[in-house]
C-alpha cells in the first residue's frame, strides 16, 4: 500500500516537472520582446484611458507612438497629459516637441430650474441614461440636460456638479479627457479649446416659437450674433447658432447682441492653463 502511495508521488512529481520544464522553455522561445520605448512611454501617460487622442486608451497610443516612423503618430494627443506629457514623450523618441491644445468640456444647455419645467414626474434609476429611455426624459425640453449626473459620475478630477438641474463644469478642474462627452445620453457636452471665451449654450433644434415654450434661455435662430460677427465665425444651422472657433476673435460680440442670452461669454481656462498661470 505504501510503496503504491510512494510510486503515485513520484509520478505526479516527474510530470508536474516535466510539465515546468515545457512551460519554461515555452516561455524562452515564445515570448515577445517589450518594446522599451512603449515601456517608457506608457509610464508617462496619465492612465485615464480616456480614448481621447484617438486610440483605445493608454496602453493602443503608446504601441502606436513606440512603432510609429518618420512622426506619424503625433506626440501632443493625450489631452489629459497635455504639453508635460508631450514634452516627455518627446525626449523619450528623440523627435520635437508639439505643443498640444488644452481642451475644456462645456455643457451646452441652460435650461436650469429657471428656465425650463418638467413634461413629467420620473420614478426610476437615477441616471440620465435610464431618464431618456422613457420618452427621451422628463424635461421639457427634448434636447436639455436631463440633470442626473452620468457625466459627474465619470469625471476623474470632479469637475462637473449637478446645480439647478443641470449639469455644470468647473473648467479649472477639467482636463480635457472628454469621458463625460461619451457618458452624456443627450450628446449636448462638447469639448473645446481652453483658450476660447464665447460659448453657445443651447442644443434645441426647434423652430424659434416651439424652443421658446419649453426653455426661456433657448436659441431660436434668429441669426443675430452672426450678422454682427466680423468674421463670419457664426453660422445658423436647423435653427441653431454654432461657432466656428477656428475664425473666431473672441471679441465677444455674439454675446452682447444675443437677446435670449444663451451665448455666453466667460473664462473656460483648463486645469492644465490654470496650472501653468499659477
Amino acid at each position: 500500500m505504501i510503496k503504491a502511495i510512494l510510486t503515485a508521488a513520484v509520478l505526479v512529481t516527474a510530470i508536474g516537472l516535466a510539465c515546468a520544464a515545457v512551460l519554461v522553455i515555452a516561455a524562452i522561445f515564445m515570448s515577445v520582446k517589450e518594446n522599451e520605448a512603449e515601456k517608457k512611454i506608457r509610464e508617462c501617460l496619465p492612465g485615464a484611458n480616456c480614448g481621447a487622442c484617438g486610440y483605445t486608451g493608454c496602453d493602443g497610443y503608446a504601441k502606436a507612438l513606440a512603432e510609429s516612423k518618420n512622426g506619424q503618430v503625433k506626440t501632443n494627443l493625450c489631452i489629459p497629459g497635455a504639453d508635460a506629457v508631450s514634452h516627455k514623450i518627446s525626449e523619450i523618441l528623440g523627435v520635437e516637441f508639439e505643443d498640444t491644445v488644452e481642451q475644456v468640456a462645456t455643457v451646452r444647455c441652460c435650461g436650469d430650474c429657471d428656465n425650463t419645467e418638467k413634461k413629467a414626474l420620473y420614478s426610476g434609476m437615477e441616471t440620465c441614461a435610464a431618464a431618456k429611455l422613457i420618452f427621451g426624459g422628463d424635461t421639457a425640453c427634448a434636447y436639455g440636460c436631463l440633470g442626473r449626473g452620468d457625466c459627474a459620475a465619470v469625471c476623474p478630477h470632479g469637475a462637473i456638479c449637478l446645480d439647478d438641474g443641470i449639469a455644470r463644469v468647473d473648467a479649472r478642474k477639467c482636463i480635457g479627457c472628454g469621458l463625460c462627452a461619451k457618458a452624456c445620453p443627450q450628446k449636448i457636452i462638447y469639448l473645446m479649446p481652453d483658450v476660447e471665451r464665447q460659448v453657445v449654450a443651447c442644443s434645441n433644434k426647434q423652430k424659434g416659437a416651439d424652443a421658446v415654450k419649453v426653455c426661456k434661455n433657448a436659441c431660436i435662430g434668429c441669426g443675430l450674433c452672426a450678422k454682427n460677427c466680423p468674421t463670419g465665425a457664426i453660422t445658423v444651422a436647423d435653427n441653431l447658432a454654432s461657432i466656428n472657433y477656428e475664425l473666431c476673435t473672441r471679441c465677444g460680440k455674439c454675446g452682447e447682441v444675443c437677446k435670449r442670452g444663451c451665448i455666453r461669454t466667460a473664462d473656460y481656462s483648463g486645469k492644465h492653463r490654470q496650472k501653468s498661470a499659477g
